[in-house]
């Protein structure tokens, strides 16, 4: 099996700003508002193209996927069953035992300070997963 190229991050912005507009009202509003909160909390973050379309941000892995459906806009977060949510936004996929997603729907605000502290937590996570493990001294 043939191992498909990686995007380059400058394309992978050009689609992710491009399916915002394709997208227009209010679920195009709603996903680039999320990106702008994702940058500011994290202006290392990478956005990457990935699954034949979805927008993906990282930051030492897969922070969270920005999908649009219908009748919402779907940020899974990949690893947030690890992070704390005293805010509560997480509302769907809460029985998996390491995704966790926030689904917003038309009309539907998030808390812009709980969204960027998770996002921060998110990729400070991430980060501490990359760390290599102290050596072993000899006694």
């Amino acid at each position: 099996m043939k191992k498909l190229d990686a995007i380059p991050e400058s394309t992978a912005t050009e689609f992710i700003t491009q399916r915002i507009s394709d997208l227009g009202g209010w679920r195009g509003a709603t996903l680039g508002r999320m990106r702008q909160l994702i940058q500011q909390a994290d202006p290392d973050v990478i956005e990457e193209w990935k699954w034949m379309g979805t927008p993906v941000w990282s930051h030492d892995g897969i922070i969270c996927t920005g999908e649009s459906y219908k009748d919402k806009v779907k940020l899974t977060f990949a690893k947030g069953a690890s992070l704390s949510d005293p805010a509560s936004l997480f509302n769907a996929s809460l029985d998996g035992n390491v995704r966790r997603a926030i689904d917003i729907h038309e009309g539907e605000e998030v808390d812009e300070t709980a969204f960027i502290a998770l996002i921060r937590q998110a990729a400070a996570f991430n980060s501490a997963g990359k760390k290599k493990p102290a050596k072993k001294t000899k006694l």
